[in-house]
């Protein structure tokens, strides 16, 4: 048998490398200087949003046809990585708008891709995606949100909870029961503008993301033009999970990003932390630690690669839902053991709030749980292994 070499389609390549190094630089500059005081005052992080936005980032996930640049999904995990691994609030802050138009570019008419996605693109438009309720996260078909036909619109009713972007974003894309009786086939989707009656009842006090709003978002009779509609009626569900497929990606690479972030800062200070007349960095035990780090970092870098790259093709093989649970999963594990021990390395510093491990050690939690939490992707896997 003749033997057959390929280059894996996740491999980075030198666009990649040049690219992620701009990032850095912009995310070490730009986006470092205000992380801490954007965790400690709860507050959006406009400056890092504003160079964000300077080196048309938000263009990344839009297609080219629309005002963005239509970059591939490695590159993308990429800029959320670099911008996790010194502020996590950013990095989600810049993935958001992409899970929200996510539906509109799929789904969506041509009319509203000509009329939303530019804006998006450039910077100028933010978007935030309501699936989630108080007793409907994990359990989608348990929502509550009713949408009603009325002549040429639709009107909503209905509290979406855990939103991100809540308050700030122009657009949110909602979705809600068009046939209360139908379970998950009788969800809808719809893209309804801030301005048509959204309300913010209230933002949560979170242990992480603190400079990331999330709110409880209300629709009190909110009417919605039936041509905002994105798909069929009882299409819902399946733009839902179509949306999640393609998104948990650069949740991972978020994860990764923060694991990252705790990892360079603990090998950093262990060179420069004296004990025992000699740097800690010599000590075996926590050098040990230090590679365990490493290896489930990369690890999960590499999964996460690999499932954009499925991304990329379109899902080709069917194994797209399989390896986004995966990467989304693994990668949030990894990023919640390595900045553990981030913590545990620098000892009674690591517990305070002056060094930013504990920060790291917050914000890794929440990517366990948002998009589907750990032990759902882990059906999800399972599913695909076994049905």
């Amino acid at each position: 048998m003749s033997s057959v070499t390929s280059t894996p389609a996740f491999a980075l390549t030198d666009e990649h490398r040049q690219f992620r190094d701009a990032v850095r630089q912009l995310a070490e500059e730009r986006v470092a200087p205000h992380a801490a005081d954007v965790d400690r005052d709860q507050r959006y992080p406009s400056e890092a949003i504003a160079a964000c936005a300077a080196m048309e980032l938000p263009a990344l996930g839009m297609p080219a046809e629309h005002g963005g640049a239509g970059a591939d999904m490695v590159t993308q995990a990429i800029m959320a990585e670099e911008l996790a691994r010194v502020c996590a609030s950013t990095s989600v802050t810049m993935l958001v708008s992409k899970l929200g138009m996510l539906p509109v570019m799929n789904f969506g008419s041509d009319e509203m891709k000509r009329r939303y996605l530019p804006k998006v693109a450039s910077g100028g438009s933010q978007s935030s995606y309501c699936l989630s309720e108080a007793d409907a996260g994990s359990d989608v078909a348990a929502m509550r949100t009713r949408a009603v036909r009325d002549g040429d619109d639709y009107v909503l009713s209905g509290t979406k909870y855990w939103i991100t972007n809540a308050g700030v974003s122009d657009t949110y894309t909602v979705f809600a029961k068009t046939d209360p009786d139908a379970g998950h086939r009788g969800i809808s989707c719809f893209l309804v503008e801030a301005g048509w009656g959204v309300q913010v009842a209230k933002l949560e006090h979170k242990m992480g993301l603190r400079g990331s709003p999330t709110g409880e978002v209300v629709f009190d009779g909110v009417r919605v033009p039936a041509a905002n509609r994105i798909g069929e009626e009882g299409q819902g569900f399946a733009i839902a999970m179509h949306t999640l497929d393609r998104s948990r990606p650069t949740i991972g690479a978020q994860a990764v990003g923060i694991a990252q972030g705790a990892l360079d800062y603990a090998a950093g200070y262990m060179k420069q932390r004296v004990a025992f007349g000699r740097p800690i960095a010599e000590l075996q035990g926590l050098r040990f630690m230090v590679a365990d780090m490493a290896m489930r970092t990369e690890a999960a870098r590499t999964l996460v690669y690999r499932a954009c790259s499925a991304v990329d093709e379109g899902d080709a093989h069917g194994e797209l839902s399989m390896l986004g649970a995966m990467a989304k999963a693994f990668a949030s594990d990894a990023a919640m053991s390595v900045t553990t021990d981030a913590v545990q390395l620098l000892g009674g510093y690591g517990y305070t709030t002056e060094f930013p491990v504990e920060r790291f050690m917050r914000d890794a939690k929440i990517t366990q749980i948002y998009e589907g939490t750990n032990q759902v992707q882990r059906v999800v896997i399972s599913k695909s292994l076994l049905g």
